[in-house]
């Protein structure tokens, strides 16, 4: 049967929109018959176009062509046509068609009722809602009857406005502000004025206030509006807990710390000992407060040692002053001495004269030349530490040692020459010369800035300078393997005390268990050998067979799959530790801290333990909670209480 068969009963599915739309009256016969009122208002003005013309022409021969129909039929039709519902009337009711019927006068009721319509459907069953559209329809119809009861009669007004006729309310309201430029006359002075973007409006209303009252009256027309304040994306906040003892100031402490407060207005800083004096000058490094003008309190010709841990604020007339006014010096300390220059360096050569060690970070303006003078200058130097030069090379090196025969600590950290040949220049000129043995006792040349020293280089240095190295730094020296700590530490050196080996990712657990367990050397006082991720236990417990029962610091900080009978070993052997760093070892744990700090439990005894033990740090070490043992005097950092925060 095809679809413009009128004739049946059958009705489409309608949604709960479409129930909803007919119970409140709106339905497409309402929808078309307020259009063909309006279109019929247009042609009785005479506005109707020629389109209208041939339309109206067509209804007339679509009328003689099916005889007579009904005035009402045909003006639904074209009501229809012009529209566009038709194909919407589908579902209409009898209910509808007989409310437009009622609207027509009699005379045209009567012939529209004699006369058939073919085209016009038979009467069907008003389709029966679900459930849920009837509980929806009613709290839709009671939220409604609320709202009128609120409103009264101005809402019902607006609902029977035409929501696609109505006038804009920008049209009909009085209070938009007039154009910029016009003349207005203010609502409290009558003076006329001229608006701009910053003129206010009147409170009370209506009108336009000047500038002048605007004030007056307490805006302030020319303030800018607060910019709003951006929020931060929340993020995971990790709470660390430090467990330091807080224990009351000296007297010392506090003078020093009032003395560096207001160290612009010291006149003398007097008889208060080296100690005191440096201790003033580390506290005015925390937040950089010297300056040359107060730098000057920490002078006198009988000095003859000067450390200033930040010399950042000193400019190289400033430094050369330093030289002046402590021509005694043979020890001087300049750390971040970044504005040394050639000039200023130059004041060196002449003016110490007594000078035996000298220790420098970061001074990058000296260049080759006046290395080379200084290095001529003072050939009774017995400590050369420097750290961050990157114009001091090969020739430097050679002047150094060729010179400075008496060198008994040198340090060349983080050089960015460093190779190979560095080590072979010290090693020919500072190895001893036949029976005479080297004095060289202290040796950094760790953090290359450029490639890593070879194996072969580094043992064929120990097997000059080894016997009297008591200190030794090959900190990231990235390509040592093993041969390093079989062929060179252990066959070369027999007094060190000291030994950094951290970040050399080739050496293997077992070798360094080698090297501890056949090392003919004294047992170490510090060992750093952080950032060696593939170390086990075993290197752990032969270490600490070597070395325990006099090592007071110890670091191991990234050695991430040491077992627990390794870490256990620290607290039955470290009785003199002071210092442990064992940051990022998984199987760390409350249990291990508590055999650290208070021993094992041995037939009801209490045996081992770290008892000197003073700083702990245990970063990542997720294991550890903040319920871990704790003992007076100990600084327990790093510790993590697994409360997620949100910020």
């Amino acid at each position: 049967m095809s679809r413009g068969t009128r004739n049946n009963n059958v009705r489409g599915p309608t949604s709960a929109l479409t129930e909803f739309l007919r119970a409140s009256g709106i339905t497409p016969t309402t929808i078309a018959r307020r259009a063909a009122t309006q279109q019929g208002q247009q042609q009785q003005q005479g506005t109707a176009g020629p389109s209208n013309d041939a339309s109206q022409q067509n209804q007339n021969e679509a009328g003689s062509s099916s005889g007579t129909p009904s005035r009402a039929a045909s003006r639904r039709g074209a009501n229809r046509r012009a529209s566009g519902y038709g194909s919407d009337n589908l579902d209409e009711d009898d209910e509808e068609n007989n409310e437009e019927d009622q609207d027509e006068n009699g005379a045209e009721e009567d012939e529209a009722a004699q006369e058939p319509e073919p085209d016009r459907p038979a009467p069907a069953k008003k389709r029966k809602l679900t459930k849920a559209a009837e509980a929806k329809l009613k709290a839709q119809e009671k939220k409604k009857a609320k709202g009128k009861g609120k409103k009264g009669s101005d809402d019902e007004y607006e609902d029977d406005e035409d929501p696609y006729t109505s006038l804009s309310k920008t049209m009909w309201s009085s209070n938009s502000k007039p154009p910029v430029g016009n003349f207005e006359k203010c609502a409290r002075c009558d003076k006329q004025f001229t608006v701009t973007k910053y003129t206010l409006a009147a409170n009370p209303g209506p009108g336009w206030l000047c500038h002048i009252c605007a004030k007056a009256s307490g805006k302030d027309p020319f303030k800018k509006p607060a910019a709003p304040r951006k929020r931060k994306a929340p993020g995971d906040k990790r709470e660390v807990v430090h467990f330091v003892e807080n224990r009351l100031p000296t007297l010392v402490n506090l003078c020093i710390k009032v003395v560096t407060q207001y160290i612009d207005d010291v006149e003398s800083l007097g008889d208060l000992g080296a100690l005191n004096v440096e201790a003033i000058a580390k506290a005015m490094a925390r937040n950089r407060s010297l300056t040359p003008e107060n730098a000057k309190l920490f002078y006198n010709t009988t000095n003859s040692k000067l450390v200033f841990y930040d010399a950042t604020n000193l400019s190289p007339p400033a430094l050369e002053s330093l030289v002046y006014l402590n021509p005694n010096l043979t020890s001087l300390r300049l750390d971040f001495c970044g504005q040394l220059d050639d000039a200023a360096f130059k004041a060196f050569n002449t003016s110490l004269p007594a000078l035996e060690r000298i220790e420098l970070l970061g001074p990058f303006l000296v260049r080759t030349p006046a290395w080379k003078a200084f290095i001529k200058a003072h050939p009774n130097l017995e400590g050369f530490l420097i750290t961050q030069s990157p114009r001091f090379d090969l020739e430097c090196l050679h002047e150094l040692v060729s010179h400075c025969t008496g060198l008994k600590e040198l340090q060349l950290k983080e050089f960015g020459k460093m190779s190979d040949a560095f080590l072979e220049e010290i090693a020919d000129n500072l190895g001893g010369q036949g029976d005479s043995e080297s004095i060289l006792e202290y040796l950094d040349i760790s953090c290359p800035g450029g490639e890593s020293c070879s194996d072969a280089a580094l043992v064929n240095l120990l097997s000059k300078i080894g016997a009297s190295l008591k200190h030794l730094d090959v900190s990231k020296h990235d390509l040592l393997t093993d041969e390093f700590l079989l062929g060179g530490l252990q066959q070369q050196t027999c007094n060190l005390e000291s030994l950094s080996i951290a970040h050399l990712p080739e050496i293997t657990s077992k070798a360094l268990a080698s090297l501890f367990n056949d090392w003919e050397n004294p047992p170490l006082v510090t060992l750093n050998a952080s950032r060696n991720a593939e170390l086990l236990a075993d290197a752990l417990e032969a270490f600490m067979q070597h070395s325990g029962s006099r090592l007071e610091s110890l670091n191991i900080n990234g050695w991430k799959d040491v077992e627990e009978n390794g870490l256990r070993e620290i607290g039955r052997k470290g009785k003199e530790l002071q210092k442990l760093d064992v940051g990022f070892c998984r199987n760390v744990d409350d249990f291990i801290v508590q055999a650290w700090l208070e021993g094992e439990d041995v037939n009801g005894r209490k045996k081992g333990g770290c008892k000197e033990l003073v700083e702990l740090k245990v970063w990542g070490c997720n294991r550890v909670t903040a319920s871990c043992p704790k003992k007076p005097g100990l600084a327990l950092h790093g510790v993590e209480s697994h409360i997620i925060k949100r910020t």
